[in-house]
């Protein structure tokens, strides 16, 4: 174990350390479950370069920006973040409550073994959307997420412009995209809503790994969780049905408290990203570990290229068109067996 690291545990005053146990997590840093004579607590480590195959690199005082967001959260909704202990920007520390799997099982774990419950989608999308309605138009909280590189580094280069620079097809519109996200200043971002990042808590939906916190598109949070349930959808087929719904529920009670702008205009930004982002799941640096098989990539690729290219007017026609393409796809595989 790091000595820094030890050092920085040692500096919250919880007791002597009992034990360090690796837990799973992203490709962006190290977490641990810490064992200490007051109990436990989770401890991350920004990595500078993150544990892809590709060259990924960011700062690792992004954690500084998790923190914060940790911090903002938890003042909107109590409970919708773990309780941060400390951090420590500089080497890129961070250490806040451990919540017992028990009691706060994953997200993703729970859709891709087809337990899809649509009352778990809606509450996502209200706790998030009461979250962006409380952060927008704040100019103190804006000054608090000037965290634009970072941001840039962990999700516009490595998501949308890796996949430009790999599908030269749709590059122009991805690079559109890009730019338009990037200008859009309007509430508090999380930038890594994903099931994988979402405990199912006692008291509702608990987000964890903001590191990609970031003052800009909450379009952004919309279409990247939304984007999941869509995919998922392609190893998970006997919830297709479910994961649609749990879309449509999501969507509707994020867009009911859209009170910063008219919901259409945000509903629009999310749709357009929505493709990019499906592709950006295949092509860019970061590919979902949970689509494997050349042929489900391609069925990606066939359905998110024409959308770059022509824009869907609003969520509903992009989940709609996917399942209408999903089951196409599945008749004529049928049809295709002796």
């Amino acid at each position: 174990m790091d000595g820094s690291l030890e050092a920085f545990v040692a500096a919250l005053g919880l007791g002597r350390v009992r034990a360090w146990t690796r837990l799973s997590g992203g490709v962006s840093g190290h977490v641990w479950r810490v064992e200490l004579e007051r109990g436990a607590i989770c401890v991350k480590r920004a990595l500078a370069k993150l544990d892809v195959a590709d060259d990924w690199r960011a700062p690792v005082g992004r954690c500084l920006y998790e923190y914060r967001w940790f911090e903002t959260a938890r003042g909107v909704v109590p409970g919708s973040a773990p309780r941060p202990l400390a951090v420590d920007a500089d080497r890129g520390f961070l250490a806040m409550e451990f919540l017992p799997p028990e009691d706060f099982p994953l997200w993703k774990a729970k859709l891709l073994s087809g337990r899809v419950d649509i009352a778990d989608a809606r509450a996502v999308g209200a706790r998030l959307g009461a979250i962006h309605a409380a952060t927008a138009g704040r100019r103190e909280i804006a000054e608090r997420f000037a965290s634009d590189d970072c941001f840039h580094a962990l999700r516009l280069e490595p998501y949308l412009l890796a996949t430009a620079a790999r599908r030269p097809g749709v590059a122009a519109p991805l690079r559109a995209l890009v730019e338009h996200t990037a200008k859009t200043r309007l509430a508090l971002v999380h930038g890594d809503v994903s099931p994988k990042n979402i405990l199912l808590g006692p008291g509702g939906p608990v987000f964890l790994d903001a590191e990609t916190a970031w003052w800009g598109d909450p379009a952004f949070d919309l279409a990247f969780c939304l984007n999941h349930l869509l995919l998922k959808a392609l190893v998970v087929p006997g919830a297709a049905e479910p994961l649609a719904a749990s879309f449509a529920a999501l969507a509707r009670a994020h867009l009911a408290r859209v009170n910063w702008e008219p919901a259409e205009a945000l509903e629009a930004r999310a749709a357009a990203l929505l493709p990019g982002l499906m592709l950006a799941r295949i092509d860019g640096k970061s590919p979902v570990e949970y689509l494997t098989a050349e042929n489900q990539k391609d069925f990606v690729r066939a359905f998110a290229e024409p959308r770059l290219l022509h824009p869907p007017a609003s969520l509903r026609a992009v989940a709609d068109a996917w399942h209408a393409a999903l089951r196409a796809d599945k008749s004529r595989l049928e049809e295709a067996q002796p």
